[in-house]
């Protein structure tokens, strides 16, 4: 049975319940009033009618609520008219001025409460010929205040009620907003990742493999050193996927927590059903919406443990640049390493994303500038360590790899969103160069990323 259906049952036993009570409050009050007091009509069949007209009534309460207060008030009145005793006759009517003022419109309930007191208190009684003592006026008219001050209270609550849902729906969407947001960097830094195991890993084996066919018959032994490099790039790049294969599993696999239970700001859990000061009264739902019931979770059977995932290779570490630099000069290049400043230790992120731009900017010479010599320059700062990659000028115009990539705009993208900055374009003197500053310590992602225009590796050719 779904949770509307459920709702809604529980509403009308309610209801009927507190039709019930208030049914035997009038019939045994008004009967004990009318033996307690003299000159009154004597309780009879159609007196217990009129007091029973009323809470019948209110059983349809939730579904016309101003319908059912105009019932119970001529039931009142034609009580009270009939010249029966003073009872708690009045307790229906103030059961359905309270469900109409609470769902309703003032400007439809609150003029019956002065209305009321003219008809059934005073002065038309008093002009009809029926006096009512002062303090009866007075008590009945302190009474009127106390019930339309009850009213005003539980439309104050369910506004904050409300507003509290509001709150909740907010809570949600600014929840969901943070799990999109959330998987969006993780696809991006997964493409990173794969571009940087995937292209430096092939782009060095479309290079080798292009030395080891020319130098096949004229020089075997260097064709078989780079086959070996071939080999040994292959099954770095493939160990290199293989481990990062379970994070993107998971990253597919693992759903969004259910919207039903949202995090209230001070740290409880809630669930869509609300109950409170509506459930104890009879009143709307909505009247009581601010009280909402914790949720205790379900036990759930924990789930098979996945195997572990296989070992992945050390990150690139800017402590150990000769290793970061180690598989461009496997392929040949000459790559010239200078340090200036006291190295620090960098944050993972920052040290990962140095040393990858330091590796694509090598395999961009590999791949455009064959026969050329690098340098990686690295500079130490107070609050910034700067990367220069120098390439000279290629031996021939013909370059290993035509064709366009993008190792620039990821590095450029990469440095921006650690909050640095990235250049590349060719030198004066000939050659190309790199250049990237990046912080020491880790600052907040940029919202937008400064557009650029787009520019790719094919850009990365001998000086002119």
């Amino acid at each position: 049975m779904t949770l509307p259906a459920i709702a809604n049952r529980d509403s009308i036993v309610r209801d009927c319940a507190i039709a019930l009570i208030v049914a035997m409050i009038q019939v045994a009050g008004g009967r004990a009033a009318n033996l307690g007091q003299s000159g009154v009509r004597s309780l009879d069949v159609l007196g217990c009618v009129l007091l029973l007209a009323g809470p019948v009534a209110l059983v349809l309460r939730q579904v016309e609520p101003l319908a059912v207060l105009v019932v119970t008030l001529a039931a009142c009145g034609i009580y009270l008219a009939l010249d029966y005793g003073w009872g708690p006759v009045f307790l229906a009517p103030v059961v359905a001025f309270l469900t109409a003022a609470i769902d309703g419109s003032r400007w439809w309930t609150y003029p019956f409460v002065p209305a009321c007191f003219l008809l059934f208190v005073w002065p038309l009684p008093a002009l009809l010929g029926r006096p009512v003592g002062a303090w009866t006026v007075v008590a009945v008219l302190g009474w009127l205040v106390v019930v339309v001050g009850a009213a005003e209270a539980l439309r104050v609550r369910r506004l904050i009620a409300n507003l509290r849902e509001q709150r909740f729906d907010a809570a949600r969407r600014v929840e969901h907003a943070q799990r999109e947001r959330f998987a969006c960097e993780e696809r991006l830094q997964s493409a990173r990742e794969l571009h940087d195991v995937l292209a430096q890993g092939l782009s060095l084996i479309n290079v080798q493999s292009s030395v080891a066919l020319e130098l096949f018959e004229r020089k075997p032994m260097q064709a078989r050193s780079a086959l070996a490099a071939i080999k040994k790039a292959s099954k770095d790049s493939l160990d290199e996927v293989h481990a990062m294969l379970p994070k993107i599993r998971r990253g597919l696999i693992d759903g969004p927590p259910a919207d039903d239970k949202i995090a209230d700001l001070d740290g409880r859990r809630y669930h869509g059903k609300r109950g409170g000061v509506s459930g104890r009264l009879g009143l709307p739902p909505e009247a009581g919406a601010g009280a909402a019931a914790e949720v205790v979770p379900a036990a759930r059977p924990a789930p098979a443990e996945a195997p572990p995932p296989a070992p992945r290779p050390p990150e690139p570490s800017m402590a150990d640049l000769d290793a970061v630099v180690r598989r461009a000069r496997s392929t040949g290049l000459a790559v010239q390493i200078k340090v200036t400043g006291t190295p620090v230790t960098l944050p993972a992120d920052i040290d990962a994303a140095a040393a990858r731009i330091i590796q694509e900017s090598l395999t961009n010479v590999i791949r455009h500038a064959a026969g050329a010599t690098a340098t990686v320059s690295v500079r130490y700062a107070a609050e910034t360590v700067e990367l220069t990659i120098d390439n000279s000028r290629p031996l021939t115009t013909q370059t290993r790899s035509p064709g366009g990539g993008n190792g620039i705009i990821a590095m450029r993208e990469r440095a921006h969103a650690l909050g640095g900055a990235l250049t590349a374009g060719p030198r004066p003197s000939g050659g190309y160069r790199v250049a990237a500053r990046l912080p020491v310590r880790t600052a907040p992602p940029l919202k937008a990323v400064e557009d650029r225009p787009a520019e790719s590796d094919a850009e990365v050719t001998a000086a002119e």
